[in-house]
């Protein structure tokens, strides 16, 4: 049952992904955000786009872009979790 909360949750965050734009760019330009939470940041968006994990392989349709959307919201949800407390009130996450 908890699996398929969190799977529900993930869905609607992936609906949701425009909200988290300008978030991106808040985090990545306060002062309040520590230096190295912005490089681990960089260094999880890099390490996806140079070491892709394809779970499902990408030639099955819809099913092979699912694990894609699936650890992009993994990586976004990191980002939340290290964001301050003010960015998160200020975007509602």
């Amino acid at each position: 049952m908890n699996y398929l909360i969190k799977f529900t949750k993930r869905i609607a965050f992936i609906f949701k992904f425009w909200r988290f734009l300008p978030f991106l760019k808040d985090f990545f330009l306060t002062t309040e955000v520590k230096i190295h939470k912005k490089v681990l940041g960089v260094l999880m968006i890099l390490t996806y786009v140079f070491f892709p994990f394809d779970l499902i392989p990408d030639y099955l349709a819809f099913l092979g872009i699912i694990d894609d959307l699936v650890i992009a919201t993994f990586v976004l949800e990191r980002f939340i979790k290290i964001a301050p407390e003010s960015l998160k009130e200020k975007y509602n996450l």
